[in-house]
């Protein structure tokens, strides 16, 4: 992780942990399902130097944050997320989801819209369902008690473009965060959430060859999150994405975070 101070929040929930970095126009980087923050630490420095304030909380189980409760629901999680943003006296903010922490900082954008300037959406799936298949490849991804071999297969099966070397996520996997995460998304009954682009500016940036969520059309994407978002597509990636394009991953952020503030301020 880039040079960071760490704040610790005391929720009724239990502690968590907080990383803050940079200085500028504050932009909130969710992880993955089962990971932590990570997997953002090979484009917090770049997106440090082009000026933004990142905020980074740790998902519950990872770290010094307290495990999800049982019962918790994806809107528990956007919650813990809401409270870093209040900590660090946001007033507003790029909130950007890794694949399934789009889901976070898409009911963020529903819950507190005077917090969030827009949202963006990394190799995400617009709904909250996934192909059974690939959903295996998924599971056979975080279950660590798995040989190596068959979680590579299980990997590049569902997270990496072809060509691209799936052993750079054998490691920073939490088996037992990703499966209350799972039971988190299964206990969202409210999905009022989902069509955000109603109402805030969306990016989707995709990954050309992603298994787990093939890019829509932006037709597509429009009418099924709203007519405010729009589509970037990287080519060269899979669902895991950050660690395959990491340096055209920045370069889209931080062209949407320039617009949305330029179009703010004009």
């Amino acid at each position: 992780m880039t040079t960071a101070t760490t704040r610790m929040l005391d929720l009724p929930d239990g502690p968590l942990e907080v990383f803050l970095e940079g200085e500028g126009h504050p932009l909130v980087l969710v992880p993955s399902l089962g990971r932590g923050q990570e997997d953002f630490d090979g484009i917090a420095p770049m997106l440090v130097a082009a000026g933004l304030r990142l905020i980074r909380p740790e998902p519950r189980g990872i770290g010094r944050s307290a495990p999800l409760r049982e019962g918790a629901t994806l809107f528990d999680m956007a919650r813990d997320v809401i409270a870093a943003m209040e900590a660090d006296g946001v007033r507003t903010a790029l909130v950007a989801g890794h694949a399934a922490g789009n889901w976070v900082a898409r009911i963020i954008a529903h819950l507190r819209p005077d917090l969030v300037r827009g949202v963006a959406m990394l190799a995400a799936v617009t709904g909250t369902t996934v192909d059974p298949a690939i959903s295996a490849a998924i599971a056979g991804s975080f279950d660590t008690s798995l040989p190596d071999d068959v979680r590579l297969a299980h990997l590049q099966r569902g997270y990496f473009a072809p060509g691209s070397d799936a052993r750079v996520w054998l490691a920073g996997w939490h088996t037992e965060v990703a499966r209350a995460q799972r039971r988190a998304r299964e206990a969202t009954t409210d999905k009022s959430w989902l069509r955000v682009a109603d109402h805030k500016p969306l990016l989707y940036l995709a990954a050309a060859q992603d298994a787990i969520a093939a890019p829509p059309d932006e037709a597509a994407l429009k009418a099924t999150l709203g007519p405010m978002a729009q589509r970037v597509v990287v080519e060269g990636a899979g669902h895991a994405l950050l660690p395959e394009q990491p340096e055209a991953v920045v370069a889209a952020l931080v062209a949407y975070a320039r617009e949305l503030w330029t179009t703010a301020e004009s």
